[in-house]
């Protein structure tokens, strides 16, 4: 597992970890963007005059505020031109979510708590795991405020993630097995 650094506020390190060694580390959740700074950016030095550069940043600086040396973010943090470590690492994306200490869930087009359900978020493919799997998810504004834990936004992202699994049922007429009413 690659992991980057949050101590140095000046310079991006990427450092891998054996199993057996990883320390406690934060994880970004957020919607790909235009331009967003990629493990091949960090080696080659090209990063500063990316548009992602500034989420990179102020996720790095969150985690050093809660005193994490290290944080895990998919699109600097995995090399994608080896297809060998990307299917590792979707493959080991679940583990790691749980394993995390915290996790970051950056809502880019929200700015106020009342809209959640209008955050397209939800409609990652993602989602849902990265609900399910760690034990402190905190949800973060497109100002990267804080809007509070996934256990304090429980009911309304219940009722958020059930009305996406109504919608992806019903768009693929999707039968029950059991004798249960089609949906």
């Amino acid at each position: 597992m690659r992991l980057l650094d949050t101590k140095d506020a000046e310079n991006l390190l990427v450092q891998e970890f054996s199993q057996r060694n990883i320390p406690p580390y934060a994880i970004l959740s957020h919607r790909w963007e235009e331009d967003e700074v990629t493990f091949e950016d960090i080696k080659n030095g090209n990063f500063n005059q990316k548009k992602g550069f500034a989420k990179l940043e102020e996720c790095r600086r969150r985690a050093r505020e809660d005193k994490y040396d290290w944080v895990w973010i998919d699109t600097c943090c995995i090399d994608k031109s080896s297809s060998a470590e990307l299917s590792e690492a979707i493959n080991s994306m679940y583990s790691w979510y749980q394993e995390s200490a915290v996790f970051y869930a950056y809502l880019s087009d929200l700015e106020d708590i009342r809209f959640l359900d209008q955050s397209k978020w939800f409609s990652r493919g993602w989602t849902l795991q990265e609900l399910i799997a760690p034990r402190h998810l905190l949800l973060f504004d497109m100002h990267w405020r804080s809007l509070g834990t996934k256990t304090e936004h429980g009911d309304k992202i219940a009722r958020i993630t059930v009305r996406f699994a109504l919608i992806v049922t019903a768009s693929v007429g999707c039968r029950s097995t059991r004798g249960y009413p089609e949906i």
